[in-house]
C-alpha cells in the first residue's frame, strides 16, 4: 500500500480528498499544525475504514515538515501522492502598497520553501516506486495577480513557477506534477468548488496525468 500525504489537512477540501484517495486504497498521512484537529480527522476517516495517521508539522518549519513526511513514508508506506494545499494566513494578504520586503518572508517560505521541502522529502520514494504525483492547489492570484493580496500573489506565482519546472523535469521519470487553480471560495454548496467536487477533480488529475495547470471553473472576467 502506498500513501497519500496531505499537507494542510482540514475538515473541508483536505478531508474530502483524503477520504477519496483512502477509498481508492491508499493509506493517508494528514499533516497540519493542530494535533486536536488531526485526531478528529483521523478518527473520522477510521470510521470509514480508511487507514490514516496525523503528523503535526508547520510548513514554515523545514525540519518538522521533513520529519513528518519521513515518518509517514516509513510507517504507512511510500508516499506516492503528495498534495500541497495549506491555507495561507490572513496577514499574507495585504494591499501591495502596504507590503514591505519583510512582509514577503513568511508568504514565500509558506509557498516556496514549504513545497521545496516537501518535494525533496518524498521524491526519493517516488523514484523507487517508479511513479508519483505532486498536486498543488492555489487560488486565482497564482495566475492573475491581485493588488489587494500582494503577499499571496507574489508567493503563489513563485510556487507556480517551481511546480511548472517540476512538471517538465519529472515527467520522463513517470512523476506527474499538476496545479489546480480554484477561483473564489471553497463552499459546500458550490457546483465546481465544493470540497467533494474538488476532491474528485484532484483524483482525476492524478489518474489522467495529462497537463500541468487545471482550473476548477473559469476565471471570472
Amino acid at each position: 500500500m502506498t500513501t497519500f500525504a496531505l499537507i494542510g489537512a482540514g475538515p473541508g477540501l483536505g478531508l474530502a480528498t483524503a477520504r477519496l484517495f483512502g477509498t481508492a486504497g491508499h493509506s493517508i498521512a494528514l499533516i497540519a499544525r493542530n494535533t486536536e484537529k488531526l485526531a478528529s480527522l483521523t478518527a473520522e476517516l477510521a470510521g470509514d475504514g480508511i487507514e490514516a495517521r496525523g503528523f503535526a508539522a508547520d510548513v514554515l518549519d523545514i525540519e518538522s515538515l521533513t520529519a513528518a513526511l519521513y515518518t509517514a513514508g516509513t510507517s504507512l508506506g511510500t508516499v506516492e501522492i503528495l498534495q500541497y494545499s495549506p491555507v495561507p494566513r490572513a496577514d499574507f494578504m495585504q494591499p501591495v502598497l502596504d507590503t514591505s520586503a519583510d512582509d514577503l518572508d513568511a508568504p514565500l517560505a509558506f509557498s516556496v520553501k514549504g513545497p521545496v521541502t516537501a518535494v525533496n522529502a518524498v521524491l526519493p520514494g517516488m523514484r523507487e516506486l517508479g511513479r508519483g504525483t505532486l498536486l498543488f492547489v492555489n487560488g486565482s492570484s497564482a495566475v492573475r495577480p491581485n493588488p489587494n493580496v500582494a503577499g499571496t500573489s507574489v508567493a503563489f506565482a513563485a510556487e507556480s513557477a517551481y511546480a511548472r519546472m517540476l512538471h517538465d523535469t519529472l515527467a520522463p521519470q513517470n512523476i506527474h506534477v499538476a496545479q489546480l487553480i480554484v477561483p473564489g471560495a471553497i463552499r459546500p454548496d458550490a457546483e465546481h468548488n465544493s470540497p467533494d467536487a474538488l476532491a474528485r477533480r484532484l483524483y482525476d488529475i492524478h489518474r489522467e496525468r495529462d497537463s500541468f495547470r487545471h482550473y476548477s471553473e473559469p476565471l471570472p472576467d
